[in-house]
């Protein structure tokens, strides 16, 4: 850290945890206080995570619109705020303990008509696990390889090792562990955008290979990806509306300029966006609206799987829960099939049918989420849960 070589009275910072996993988080948050107390500095601690800020902070300001629209003692603002907006983002907050339907926003606060619809996965997953899976992967290993040349032998890094599971139709499957553990080179060698060094991966009992996904007519269609930086996912010379229409053209999805357009405008309604995105540059749209333009263009090919990588990691609480609803909606609408990749427990819990914790690339416990959560029988697990803040 470049900035304790000198003597500061204010540390200014600005999201220092938002993609980092729970543990290395609490690490963060530690070091930090600790820091505060030798160095004798004040610290001005950005964040949309309300419930870091709630342990982290003495003093809160609350912001909107480029305004401080309220500014109290930590307690005292957390169980009695006076703004509507203060109160809506604390209603937002998932909570653990119960699993809604429908995740509530600051909208639903001002509207005053939220209801909240508690489920149950009992029932559900009775069907669900009743049917022959839509993807199966069985030990699946990832090695990366290096040429040592003053010794001229290979030196490979095992990312993934012997990893197996079955994904069915209609679930949404949770991947969680810590930063660099291989979620993401996992998620990335389902699809082949970096091959497997090893193993086998079934899609409706068909054994598929690379050429799979190289051919015109393939399994890109079928196994759509969310990657984590919307922004980095969107050329940034074209509109929104062109960046959906090209995996249209791509995938040979209807043949008429006018059918793919309004296909687009169909898309870009259907994820909450209006007819003005359209002609949209990235740029211009804000952090839910991208990813909501992310989301439009990941189901144009009519995918029955779709892997969210990290997806709400950079977002508040507030658009999180949105983006949340969102995907429930269109995995209903459309009957897709998830694998939800992140290192927040709590969203994995609240979206997953079941529960994969990955550590330095092997599978350690894989569980029904509830379960998992109340009762986990793997160290590192518990070691995951008791780091959320």
């Amino acid at each position: 850290m470049p900035w304790l070589f000198c003597v500061n009275q204010l540390l200014i910072a600005d999201e220092p945890t938002t993609a980092l996993d729970v543990t290395v988080q609490k690490e963060i948050i530690l070091l930090l206080k600790s820091l505060q107390i030798k160095y004798e500095m004040s610290i001005l601690f950005i964040s949309h995570d309300l419930n870091l800020v709630k342990h982290l902070a003495d003093k809160v300001f609350v912001m909107k619109t480029g305004k401080i629209i309220e500014f109290g003692i930590n307690k005292k603002l957390f169980e009695n705020p006076q703004k509507s907006y203060t109160k809506g983002l604390l209603f937002a907050r998932p909570s653990i303990e119960k699993r809604l339907k429908i995740l509530p926003t600051i909208n639903d606060y001002k509207k005053g008509n939220f209801n909240e619809k508690i489920i149950t996965l009992k029932e559900k997953h009775k069907i669900l696990y009743s049917k022959s899976p839509i993807l199966e992967i069985i030990d699946l290993e990832k090695k990366f390889f290096k040429q040592n040349v003053l010794f001229n032998k290979k030196i490979y890094f095992h990312a993934i090792k012997s990893f197996s599971f079955k994904l069915y139709e209609g679930e949404t499957l949770g991947l969680v562990g810590e930063s660099g553990c291989g979620k993401s080179t996992l998620g990335r060698a389902i699809i082949y955008l970096d091959p497997p060094t090893s193993g086998k991966i079934f899609y409706n009992s068909r054994l598929i290979n690379k050429n799979d996904f190289d051919k015109s007519n393939n399994l890109r269609k079928e196994i759509q990806f969310i990657f984590q930086d919307p922004h980095s996912s969107m050329h940034p010379f074209k509109t929104i509306g062109n960046s959906i229409m090209e995996v249209l053209k791509v995938h040979n999805i209807l043949t008429d300029k006018k059918d793919r357009i309004k296909k687009v405008y169909d898309l870009i309604k259907k994820v909450g966006l209006s007819k003005i995105h359209f002609n949209s540059h990235p740029h211009e749209l804000s952090g839910g609206q991208k990813q909501r333009a992310i989301i439009a263009r990941a189901i144009a090919t009519n995918p029955k799987i779709i892997i969210c990588d990290e997806c709400v990691a950079s977002l508040d609480i507030s658009i999180q829960a949105k983006i949340l609803n969102l995907l429930n909606d269109l995995k209903e609408e459309l009957n897709l099939s998830y694998i939800f990749i992140s290192h927040d427990l709590s969203i994995v819990k609240y979206m997953s049918d079941r529960i994969m914790v990955m550590k330095s690339g092997k599978l350690i416990e894989f569980e029904e989420s509830d379960l998992l959560y109340n009762n986990p029988k793997n160290n590192y697990t518990k070691k995951l849960i008791s780091s959320i803040i």
